[in-house]
């Protein structure tokens, strides 16, 4: 039976690759991890927010402690991965870091409150969440980002590049299922985060005609026809009557929920499903992590002080090349170093002498004070315990080499060394005297041969 024929790995990756729509590709993906102290409470809060950034981040994301950031970057690009949310937890203060990957900015927020989805959702009077909503991004709404300040566009624009782009003549309104909230409050400098699931509920329809609509079998108990269950609510529901104007929108398409029909009203209800998170910018740097700051809100210096940071950043710069240039020729030293001593020692155990010819030729010249002759300290080649090619014949042990014929004529030849004619000395096969004779059972033993049996009664009467 054939097996199947192995794919080398990097064809079988691109073959992967290749196989990705453009949208999944060119969409921006997310890592979301925590770091710092160990609590519960973050841990859950880093699986809530991935649940915000669905579909387009790793759910199931695993991370140990042994885990650094730079290992996390160096999948990013296999992964197409743009963003990374970092939550550490130190001793004081929780923090999030918004990082841009693969060369920065980082923004780093403090988190002053934070609430759970679990306890959202629990607090809720009517709970509308559904796996369903999470198949597709949400709508990123941005309030009151338009302030005086390169960190507020630069905040905005950043939050608005961790989820997909809309494009609003082909988007389908069916799969706007969900939306993120960020308001900006320019007086605390705070950031208000809330997640939301959307509801479309069409408008101008009786209480009991919307249940018909949506499926829901009705209780016709007591009433005698139909008429009357349809009659007898009139024509304004609670929902409609708690509902403002402002929510009503007419529907450029139909959607897949009953009732929905294209050039209608509809109501638009939002659901609260959490977390929710307040936060506040504290700075930005230039590269991951590291490097320029940017904005910071509570340090603020003039033109000369930055200058003379970045002089000292440069510098710092060239002094870790500098270490790593002279590390590695440290490295590179030490290497050698080790494999001379080793083949020292190496020399040292077969009893060979390991002076140099060129260091006994110097001692020589400074004690006598004269130039050594050439042949005194001449430089030998250093013997090799290689065993030397063998020519064809002899590659092979159970063939003999073969000789020369003029050699072979001076040897003796094998006859002359032994020859069938002698075997007759030692025994004729023709003597049949020699071999044993049953009906002679007095025969005497005969020492030379062997082979005569010895007569055991003669034996008996002797004695």
């Amino acid at each position: 039976m054939g097996g199947k024929k192995k794919v080398h790995p990097k064809t079988r990756t691109a073959a992967f690759k290749a196989s990705e729509p453009s949208e999944i590709v060119e969409a921006p993906h997310s890592f979301v991890i925590h770091r710092g102290l160990t609590c519960p409470y973050i841990t859950d809060l880093t699986l809530d927010f991935r649940r915000i950034m669905e579909p387009f981040t790793a759910s199931n994301l695993r991370e140990k402690r042994m885990n650094r950031i730079k290992d996390f970057v160096s999948l990013s690009s296999f992964f197409h991965v743009s963003h990374m949310g970092i939550f550490n937890k130190a001793s004081t203060q929780l923090s999030f870091k918004v990082v841009r990957l693969p060369r920065g900015p980082s923004l780093t927020f403090k988190v002053h409150q934070f609430t759970l989805a679990r306890d959202v959702i629990s607090l809720a009077k009517k709970q509308m969440i559904d796996n369903d909503h999470f198949k597709h991004a949400p709508l990123v709404i941005m309030n009151n980002f338009s302030g005086d300040g390169k960190h507020l566009k630069l905040m905005a624009t950043t939050f608005q590049n961790m989820f997909p782009s809309i494009n609003l003549a082909q988007v389908n309104i069916g799969t706007i299922r969900r939306c993120v909230l960020f308001s900006y409050n320019p007086e605390t400098k705070l950031v208000e985060m809330r997640h939301y699931s959307v509801q479309v509920v069409p408008v101008g329809l009786k209480r009991a005609v919307q249940k018909i609509v949506k499926g829901t079998v009705p209780n016709l108990g007591k009433c005698n026809e139909v008429v009357d269950f349809v009659t007898k609510d009139g024509y304004a529901s609670e929902s409609e009557a708690e509902d403002d104007e402002q929510s009503h929108v007419v529907l450029a398409q139909t959607l897949k929920s009953k009732g929905n029909l294209e050039d209608n009203k509809s109501s638009i209800k939002l659901h609260e499903i959490g977390p929710r998170l307040t936060m506040q910018l504290i700075k930005i740097e230039e590269g991951l992590l590291t490097g320029e700051v940017l904005y910071h809100d509570h340090v603020v210096k003039t033109e000369d002080e930055k200058e003379t940071l970045r002089k000292l950043v440069e510098k710092k710069r060239k002094q870790k090349e500098q270490r790593k240039k002279e590390q590695a020729e440290n490295r590179a030293r030490n290497l050698k170093l080790k494999k001379d001593e080793k083949w020292a020692a190496k020399r040292a155990a077969e009893g060979r002498n390991d002076s140099d010819p060129e260091d006994d030729a110097e001692y020589y010249k400074e004690e006598v004070g004269e130039e050594p002759d050439e042949e005194l300290f001449k430089m030998e080649e250093k013997s090799s315990r290689k065993r030397p090619n063998l020519s064809g014949g002899m590659k092979y042990k159970n063939k003999r080499a073969k000789l020369d014929p003029k050699d072979q004529k001076d040897k003796p030849d094998r006859k002359d060394k032994f020859d069938r004619k002698d075997k007759k000395d030692k025994f004729d096969h023709k003597n049949k005297k020699d071999k044993f004779d049953p009906k002679n059972r007095r025969a005497k033993f005969d020492p030379k041969n062997k082979r005569a049996k010895f007569d055991h009664k003669k034996s008996r009467k002797s004695k």
